[in-house]
């Protein structure tokens, strides 16, 4: 029994809910390859109204490597300047060697009134462990984000989880807020640099590899399924 893959597990069905709650799911183009059940890994896009890409990708190798992880990434339409939602975590049975989450900035910048209330909304959380971030990461994320590592109290873990499940509710029922008030150029420019960034991370597909997932699946994923750039010739390349 692990209670912190027990939280973990039941997060991600509350995430799926959630994302069927809000919307519909959706195939997109080449992620089919990369939603492999049968091998413990599960790749499932939404789309709502209001936000363009809701991801979950999920890494179930608790028997084999005694691991397990989840990303989920949440995009607003692009005349939404509304930041992008994230939750990352990577956990042993006795430990998350890593949580993040945050309301990253994009077309509405680091001022947007919901980075003002994600601010607010996990100031009380103090990580027993901050993790530093890498530039690539300084780059994107709020300075609110939640970086905590070796967490290994059941009652850290779940409030770390419970944070990202509350913020993920109110998330969706603010984000219509912000329909029509940005340029798809402007936005496209802001989610690009977005995913840039994140495709600088090296941990993403060595973490991945090592879990025992296929080498060419895993490079293929990170550079056009996990965070794919939008392709247009103003966008950022």
């Amino acid at each position: 029994m692990s209670f912190i893959w027990d939280t973990l597990i039941d997060c991600q069905k509350q995430i799926i809910n959630e994302f069927d709650k809000r919307g519909k799911e959706i195939q997109e183009p080449g992620m089919a390859q990369f939603n492999q059940p049968d091998n413990g890994w599960i790749n499932r896009v939404w789309e709502t109204k209001d936000c363009r890409r809701c991801h979950i990708d999920v890494v179930d190798a608790r028997e084999s490597k005694a691991l397990w992880m989840m990303h989920v990434c949440i995009f607003p339409n692009l005349d939404n300047n509304g930041p992008i939602y994230g939750f990352d975590v990577i956990a042993g049975k006795n430990k998350m060697t890593g949580a993040f989450h945050d309301f990253s900035k994009s077309s509405g910048g680091e001022a947007h009134p919901l980075i003002d209330w994600f601010k607010e909304a996990v100031e009380e959380f103090v990580p027993s462990k901050k993790r530093e971030l890498p530039q690539w990461a300084l780059n994107i994320f709020s300075g609110s984000m939640i970086a905590a590592g070796n967490v290994r109290t059941d009652e850290e873990a779940k409030a770390i989880v419970q944070l990202a499940l509350d913020n993920l509710v109110v998330y969706f029922d603010s984000i219509c807020d912000y329909n029509n008030t940005a340029s798809e150029e402007e936005t496209i420019k802001a989610q690009n640099y977005y995913c840039h960034n994140q495709q600088q991370n090296p941990h993403t597909p060595k973490v991945m590899k090592s879990l025992g997932l296929n080498e060419a699946d895993v490079e293929l994923f990170c550079t056009d399924a996990l965070f794919p750039k939008i392709k247009t010739a103003t966008s950022v390349q």
